[in-house]
């Protein structure tokens, strides 16, 4: 099972892009997964991470929910 973080900047108001991509990863995952925790930070930060693995940092990505499932999607699949 995976553990995914959603860590983002809340001095920056990003929980509801947090909270999107947490509602987005359990509707297509489910009991697939062990948790989606939301992770407080600052300084800009959003990054996700499944199983320790950054999976999305948007210093280096597009903000794309459909993406950021899909590349969960992908360590998920790896330990099926």
């Amino acid at each position: 099972m995976t553990e995914v973080e959603i860590e983002y900047c809340v001095p920056c108001g990003m929980l509801d892009r947090a909270q999107d991509v947490q509602h987005a990863l359990l509707s297509e995952y489910g009991e697939r997964l062990d948790s989606v925790a939301l992770v407080t930070g600052d300084n800009g930060v959003f990054e996700v991470r499944a199983d320790g693995e950054r999976v999305f940092d948007k210093e280096e990505d597009e903000f794309d929910v459909d993406a950021i499932v899909e590349s969960v999607g992908e360590t998920v699949s790896a330990l099926a």
